[in-house]
């Protein structure tokens, strides 16, 4: 059984929607419910990141996008991945964009003092503030190259469908979206309501 490792609202929630639509058995370990867990967490990835995911057999994955691309190319029924090469190959560069470049980006916002040598508030803020607006033009740029090929209609998500409508959940990313790019601002929302994937949300994100 896969093992996953996270805690509510957090990046934890793109692998556990993966999962779902994978149809695998998966337990989902709360980091932040146990000490215990916690330590587990630390034995298995040192830098304690979710998410992070224990194989049926043992073996630790980390890094979303590494995940994502695993269980699409274990579980090609699940359409995580496209079939076709040129398609999986930009869905590919899609998620490593995400990972590399937004969700980067949500480390610096959300831990500004990891990166300044003296963390005074003033610069905290000035920090904060110049990752999120970068955050925001990322997120446009995005838009622009890859909306080829997200989901549309009753096709099912893939991995960079999921991945995004997770990372677009923080910063004040989709209310940015909704003013600046509201076609894929629409299409985050129709990624949140799909059947399978509005559940795992609903708990990441209650209300």
């Amino acid at each position: 059984m896969y093992q996953l490792y996270g805690h509510r609202n957090s990046g934890a929630a793109a692998i556990e929607a993966a999962l779902e639509l994978c149809q695998v058995a998966y337990r989902f370990i709360d980091v932040e419910a146990s000490a215990e867990a916690a330590q587990e967490l630390a034995r298995l990835n040192p830098l304690k990141q979710i998410p992070s995911l224990q194989l049926p057999d043992g073996s630790v994955l980390t890094e979303s996008a590494a995940i994502l691309i695993h269980l699409g190319l274990n579980f090609p029924k699940s359409g995580l991945l496209p079939v076709e090469v040129v398609d999986r190959d930009q869905a590919i560069r899609g998620l490593v964009y995400i990972v590399s470049n937004c969700y980067a980006a949500i480390g610096v916002i959300d831990y500004p003092e990891r990166w300044l040598v003296m963390p005074d508030e003033a610069a905290r803020q000035n920090l904060m503030a110049g990752a999120r607006e970068r955050l925001h033009w990322m997120w446009e740029v995005f838009s622009d190259l890859f909306s080829a090929e997200l989901y549309l209609d009753d096709e099912t998500p893939g991995a960079l469908d999921v991945l995004a409508a997770v990372v677009t959940r923080w910063a004040g990313t989709r209310e940015h979206l909704r003013q600046a790019r509201p076609g894929f601002y629409a299409w985050l929302q129709r990624i949140d309501r799909h059947p399978v994937l509005a559940p795992v949300f609903a708990r990441h994100w209650p209300g």
